[in-house]
């Protein structure tokens, strides 16, 4: 075993990541990072110490996830829960109250945002009660105390701010009713002993995390989420793991972009929702949109526990102006379509695409942003085609190659996400020599 794969192995066993999902160069530098601060002399000083160090062993993994999450995060999903939830509590008729879960809830932007949706749905603070777990103590103390900054509200959906949040020095603060309604916890989803594993919920949110596994130990996280998911109940994924939920067991419940499953059932209606909704729609924390408009913000900037740093649907800077009116056309038109899609307006960010397609030469660019909303659409075999085409364009998009070794990873080609992560970790190093 070589000095870096033993790390590999540790943080495979402690909290299940897959080192080919991520690249081994964002591992490595997490390593650098630590063993600069306890000024180990080498790998095998900092070896040493991380094998004696429970505080070390948590260091190095406060290292590695890199927690990136905002609130209403795939706003179609918290719309779901309002109605599903008071459909729910019908059937319940107040033998209890709602069971809920966010796993892992990163900084606590999640699950603030299913109290809010809850509130928002009509639903009383003593109809709910929501559990939140996350591997890392540093995110937890940053819920707890409930203040965030700019970067924690995206989109121009906000209007939920005002109503559930007093401004501060530092930022905004929740207030406390939707405080009171989340409990913050320590653990792992890969650990039996978990307190919350012992228990069913009647809605599970766990999103972008399965993704990072390698094909045993996602198979392993998704029994536990089965398990923790009331026979009845509801679980909320990431866009790009609803492939991998339909190979354990679980089918979607049919609600455009709600990326939401339920336990399959032998005699049902594949097609049918696990809970029907009421017939008519309780306000809900972002505000209604036309039909054709779809509010899904991107699809994987990181898993909420962090595995990734951000990856924005455009990171690239737009090409600096020009006197040609051509290309200032279709620089305004990139300009266009990164907006759109930021803004989750997954239709008309498409079809910004096409026309850009239509009207000048191809570039990297459009199509990774194709295939983004691709994903965000549930057509990942569609995103991979489109990754593949920026690539050909564009040899070493580091957007793409990360996003279509997510994919291959998820899909069990472990192989090929790591040649991926090799690849771009070549255009990085080059780019790095070239400056």
């Amino acid at each position: 075993m070589t000095e870096d794969a033993r790390f590999f192995a540790f943080l495979k066993d402690r909290i299940g990541l897959d080192v080919t999902s991520v690249g081994e160069a964002i591992i490595e530098r997490a390593l650098r990072q630590r063993r600069m601060t306890v000024k180990a002399e080498d790998q095998d000083a900092y070896w040493q110490l991380l094998q004696g160090s429970a505080d070390e062993q948590q260091a190095l993994i406060e290292a590695v996830i890199v927690p990136e999450t905002w609130f209403f995060r795939y706003p179609e999903s918290f719309v779901t829960l309002g109605k599903l939830a008071a459909a729910r509590l019908t059937q319940l008729n107040g033998a209890r109250p709602l069971r809920i879960l966010s796993l892992p809830c990163s900084t606590g932007e999640e699950p603030y945002s299913i109290a809010m949706a809850l509130f928002d749905a009509g639903l009383q603070a003593q109809q709910f009660k929501i559990e939140a777990v996350d591997i890392s103590p540093l995110s937890l103390q940053r819920a707890r105390r409930g203040v965030y900054g700019k970067n924690s509200f995206r989109g121009d959906q906000l209007s939920f701010r005002e109503r559930y949040f007093t401004p501060v020095a530092d930022g905004y603060r929740v207030e406390d009713r939707v405080r009171e309604r989340v409990g913050f916890q320590a653990g792992n989803l890969l650990d039996p002993t978990l307190p919350v594993a012992q228990s069913a919920y009647d809605f599970v949110f766990c999103r972008n995390l399965l993704i990072y596994f390698d094909v045993e130990t996602q198979r392993r996280g998704f029994d536990a989420l089965k398990g923790m998911t009331h026979n009845d109940g509801v679980l909320f994924i990431g866009p790009a793991e609803g492939s991998l939920l339909g190979r354990m067991g679980m089918t979607s419940i049919g609600i455009p972009q709600s990326f939401a499953f339920r336990h399959k059932a032998e005699g049902v209606d594949e097609s049918a929702t696990v809970i029907a909704a009421p017939p008519a729609a309780a306000p809900l924390p972002v505000e209604p949109m036309p039909a054709t408009k779809k509010p899904t913000p991107p699809p994987r900037v990181s898993n909420s526990m962090g595995f990734l740093a951000p990856v924005p649907f455009s990171s690239r800077p737009a090409p600096p102006p020009s006197p040609s009116p051509a290309l200032g056309e279709a620089a305004a038109l990139l300009d266009s379509i990164k907006k759109l899609a930021d803004e989750g307006k997954t239709a008309e960010a498409r079809h910004a695409c096409e026309l850009y397609l239509a009207r000048f030469e191809p570039v990297a660019r459009v199509f990774y942003w194709l295939g983004l909303l691709s994903e965000v659409g549930g057509d990942v075999t569609g995103a991979q085609g489109f990754y593949r085409k920026a690539l050909y364009l564009e040899p070493q998009h580091a957007e793409a190659l990360a996003q279509l070794a997510a994919i291959l990873a998820a899909r069990g080609d472990a192989a090929g996400a790591r040649r991926l992560q090799e690849r771009a970790a070549r255009g990085v190093n080059k780019e790095g020599r070239n400056r």
